[in-house]
């Protein structure tokens, strides 16, 4: 599951910098990444940076993720989180937008995975099946996750157990995501 997760992931963002070059004549913008050190920056504005992926230059694992909490973590979590450095992307499955959380940096990569662990580890106190974030919502009570059990991409409430199915796996909710370049 690994490969194919890579591959998607590289396909979507692929078609996500293609669009963005289309829509405005450059690479995708982030006024949110200002500031912040990454290889995947290309050029730096006035409030913005432009970027574009970057080949992810790191042990290709998520280990202290699955060492803090002794947890076999699903391989498309892996492959979603070291697969490239790039900014999130933003895009829509049907009408609902999600924002795809991906790592910026060497730094970023760190932080992500401290999060990751603060999330699993609240999933355990709340005695909820583990799951792990790969998008965010509108909302911020909801997340898009990926269900460490079955593999399955999930929206769920944080808190609840209240969780909808979006997609079998990874490379199925990828390939049925359209990039949103609207600003």
């Amino acid at each position: 599951m690994m490969v194919e997760t890579a591959n998607a992931l590289r396909n979507f963002t692929t078609n996500y910098c293609q669009q963005w070059q289309q829509q405005y004549g450059h690479a995708p913008e982030s006024e949110a990444l200002y500031s912040v050190p990454s290889s995947c920056i290309i050029t730096t504005r006035e409030t913005s940076v432009l970027w574009q992926p970057q080949p992810f230059t790191l042990p290709q694992n998520l280990d202290a993720v699955s060492h803090a909490l002794d947890l076999a973590l699903q391989p498309a979590i892996t492959a979603w989180y070291t697969t490239q450095f790039a900014g999130d992307m933003t895009a829509r499955l049907g009408t609902r937008p999600l924002t795809l959380l991906q790592v910026w940096s060497e730094d970023d990569f760190i932080r992500i995975q401290e999060n990751l662990i603060g999330h699993l580890v609240m999933k355990r106190r709340l005695k909820q099946s583990p799951t792990l974030f790969i998008a965010t919502t509108d909302s911020e009570l909801e997340v898009v996750s990926l269900c460490n059990l079955r593999g399955e991409v999930i929206l769920e409430q944080l808190g609840t157990n209240k969780r909808e199915i979006l997609s079998e796996d990874v490379p199925s909710f990828l390939n049925a995501l359209q990039p949103d370049v609207s600003l």
